[in-house]
Parts: structure tokens; sequence; C-alpha cells
């Protein structure tokens, strides 16, 4: 088991490491990751990385599963307003296109079918109970709900860092999102309100 760090020195190394290995894995996957450039951009050595994470693998596992949640607590879902959801989606993924990035490399470079991680319920429970109740209100049309919160996460990827058409930055003009949200919004309205 990884060693936590026990000083105020130990938590911001740890901290750095986490850093430095996020920007690594988002911009080279888990296998185009190197140790090496993460120890160097975080100041510290393969034994501390190590003493921390246990491998390679178990620091992109605290990353990528770190990330999730910070999607989730950062941009919890409002099933009665699913469109205003995947417009915050669409914020985050401006803010933080490591994040969606790291999902990816996930997806491709360790599941590529079926759900993303081993226990899909700890992540999407609450969002799936909102979209039921929002659903038995009568305020969002019928269907699984998995598929209706799918279904949402994708248009909100429209414009993400791993779109096939484009990818958006923040550094874009901001009426250019404004138009794009506008268009989000809508769209998401228009398709999950019931018949």
């Amino acid at each position: 088991m990884p060693e936590q760090p026990q000083t105020s020195r130990g938590a911001a190394t740890h901290q750095r490491i986490l850093e430095v290995a996020t920007q690594e894995f988002a911009e080279h996957g888990i296998a185009g990751a190197r140790i090496e450039r993460i120890i160097t951009g975080a100041r510290t050595n393969k034994a501390q990385l190590y003493a921390y994470f246990g491998s390679k693998e178990r620091l992109f596992d605290a990353i990528f599963f770190g990330s999730l949640e910070r999607i989730v607590n950062v941009v919890p879902i409002d099933a009665a307003d699913l469109a205003d959801w995947a417009v915050r989606l669409y914020d985050e993924y401006l803010e933080r296109p490591d994040l969606i990035r790291l999902a990816t490399w996930a997806r491709l470079e360790r599941r590529p079918t079926g759900h993303l991680v081993d226990e899909p319920d700890r992540l999407d429970d609450n969002k799936l109970r909102a979209i039921a109740d929002a659903q038995a209100a009568g305020l969002v049309r019928r269907g699984d709900p998995f598929d209706i919160m799918a279904m949402v996460i994708a248009m909100s990827m429209a414009w993400s860092p791993v779109s096939n058409v484009y990818a958006a930055t923040a550094q874009e003009p901001p009426e250019l999102h404004e138009q794009r949200r506008a268009l989000l919004r809508h769209s998401v309205q228009r398709a999950m309100t019931p018949d």
C-alpha cells in the first residue's frame, strides 16, 4: 500500500507530483507518460514517487479517479435542468481540458468498451436517481436514465478537447462561447423535454 505524506514538505511534494503527472498523462497517455519527466518537473525522485503511489499505473489511477470526483463535485447534476448541467460541463472542459483528456486516455488504453470505471454506480448513482426523479415528475423524457445521462454528457462534449470535429479553448472570444452555450442549452432542452 502506498504511503501518505506525513509532513507539510511531503504533502507539497505529493501535490507537485500529482500536478506534473496530471499534465504528463493528459498529454501523453498512460503508455507515453514518462516517470523521468514527472520526477524532474515535480523536483523529486523515483523512490519518493513510488513510495507515494506504488507504480505508474497507480499514479494514473489516483489522478484519473480524482478528476472524475472533481467533475462530479464541481459540476453536480441538476436533473430538473439538464440543459444547464450540460452548459456547466462545457465550461468545466474549457477550464480543465486535461481532465477530459485523462478520461479519453483511460478509454483508449484501458477500456475500449463498456463502463469507463469498475464501479460506475459509485459515480453515477446520484445522477441516475436524480434523472429518474425528474422523469417521475414529468420534467425529463422517458427512457433509461443512464442513456439520458450519456446523451447529455455527449452533447456537452461537442466542442471538448477530445472532439473529432473541433476542440474549443478558453482563449476563444467570449461571444463564441456564449453562442455555443445557447445552442447546447437549446439542444438539450429540446432533446430531453418530455413529448
